[in-house]
């Protein structure tokens, strides 16, 4: 059995902390600007778009992220399309983001009265102006709050992809252990690199919701 220094450990799980913190933010961005596109689509009150976007979002909502890694894993290898763990991971936790995000922020939108919308009609704006100088301002001030504390359910939900051989921290910290056999050293250190990247974003959402005067 090779020997390990509390130093090595932390260090090899620091290194492996930087995979997590890269998947997070392309998670994090993929899926925010997928989710603002299905809002804006599903805002134009079109029924055909607004019933596909409601199906999209009970699936990614109603299964659980681990199936669909083992889905976007696995299963599109089963029609012939070869994808890295890398490539899995970010296109599934993207997509499940993307249905979160869509959510808080059709909620922000819907959250406005509907004077807005109405005074917007009558100042002759169009859809698109509305959106853009009236409604999407207001709704942004009340979605900033949500959008970075749901971040720290993205940060949490990288850990499933090392279930697919994702090497992140998680996956670094179940090799460490088969090597130290330290078990609770070796989690420790991996609760603790997570605690210090999601508590600074709880920090930071509770923060804005309180400077925004948004209740939850």
């Amino acid at each position: 059995m090779m020997e390990f220094s509390d130093w090595d450990i932390l260090r090899n799980l620091m290194m492996a902390a930087r995979w997590t913190i890269l998947l997070s933010l392309i998670a994090f961005v993929g899926g925010g600007l997928l989710g603002a596109a299905l809002t804006f689509l599903r805002s134009t009150k079109n029924i055909v778009i607004t019933r596909i976007i409601q199906v999209y979002v009970e699936i990614f909502q109603g299964t659980p992220l681990l199936m669909q890694l083992f889905l976007t894993f696995f299963g599109l290898s089963l029609i012939g399309v070869e994808v890295s763990a890398w490539s899995a991971a970010i296109l599934s936790l993207t997509l499940f983001s993307s249905a979160f995000f869509h959510d808080i922020w059709r909620g922000c939108i819907e959250a406005l009265p509907k004077g807005q919308w109405e005074a917007c009609r009558t100042l002759g704006l169009t859809y698109l102006q509305s959106m853009r100088h009236i409604i999407a301002p207001q709704a942004m001030r009340m979605a900033i709050a949500p959008t970075v504390g749901f971040s720290v359910q993205i940060v949490k939900g990288t850990a499933l992809a090392s279930i697919i051989g994702f090497v992140e921290l998680t996956k670094a910290g179940t090799m460490l252990n088969n090597a130290t056999f330290q078990p609770f050293k070796v989690f420790a250190f991996v609760a603790l690199l997570y605690f210090v990247i999601c508590f600074p974003l709880s920090l930071l959402a509770r923060h804005l919701e309180n400077k925004n005067h948004v209740t939850r």
